[in-house]
């Protein structure tokens, strides 16, 4: 009779491996529950380890929450300041920083799910405020130079980056649920915005530098229309007038004169 071949033996983990296993344990849990929701036996039991073991490299679930908001923290911090230093132009600068939110967005629900709740008191951990303010210190040093040149007041430096990471950083949390438009078109709406302003929106914005130069191409063409319409309007309420002026002298001139 032939012996059951023996069963495979399970590959023991490393050490960093164990970590690193207990790190997307903790994030998805954390993301779902938060800090105070997730016990150190759920984090235990989804790894297929004893309690100790999560206390070993992590001393219990505070200290791994704290090392996956620092690594989710660092990770979008670096995204939107490499892609802040990675165009020349400042509508690029803009555009990239907007798209890079929304990749991360897209790419780390999970790692962005737990920076919007803020961490948790006791980790003495970054919170999301905490990394907007980094992240606008980088926009301010950026406007500020932008403002030197134009000669304007950089003092205002800080206000507008605030303004410009405020109105990016929320609509993140808004298009983490909805997910709709696609990210590119929330993306250019946002910098359509930031851009124009309220009075000089785009009707069509794109990131595509082609499609906005075709775009504003058919806008000018459209307002050169308008124009030539306007003026034909004009021409021929002129001429409508200085009829009815004529006619109104021939009318004058012909009734009798007054004893």
């Amino acid at each position: 009779m032939t012996e059951p071949a023996p069963r495979a033996r399970r590959k023991r983990m490393t050490g960093k491996e164990r970590r690193e296993q207990l790190l997307d344990i903790g994030r998805t849990l954390f993301a779902e529950r938060g800090l105070d929701g997730t016990s150190v036996e759920e984090i235990a039991s989804a790894a297929g380890v004893s309690k100790p073991v999560v206390y070993e490299h992590f001393g219990g679930k505070e200290g791994l929450y704290a090392v996956v908001v620092d690594r989710e923290f660092e990770k979008l911090l670096s995204l939107v300041t490499e892609s802040l230093n990675s165009a020349v132009h400042y509508r690029s600068k803009l555009e990239k920083a907007a798209l890079a939110l929304l990749e991360y967005i897209e790419e780390s629900p999970d790692g962005f799910r737990i920076l919007v709740r803020d961490s948790h008191g006791g980790t003495g951990t970054g919170s999301y405020a905490s990394l907007l303010s980094e992240i606008a210190g980088e926009v301010e040093y950026i406007l500020a130079q932008e403002f030197d040149r134009h000669d304007y007041d950089d003092k205002f430096a800080s206000l507008y980056a605030q303004s410009l990471v405020g109105m990016v950083a929320l609509t993140g949390q808004w298009w983490l649920d909805v997910r709709k438009p696609r990210r590119e078109e929330v993306a250019a709406h946002i910098v359509n915005l930031a851009w124009n302003g309220l009075s000089g929106l785009e009707p069509r914005p794109s990131l595509d530098p082609r499609r906005r130069r075709k775009e504003m191409e058919r806008l000018g063409k459209r307002a050169e229309k308008a124009a030539a319409k306007a003026e034909k309007a004009e021409e021929r309420a002129a001429a409508r007038a200085e009829k009815a002026q004529r006619r109104g002298r021939r009318e004058s001139e012909g009734e009798p004169q007054e004893e």
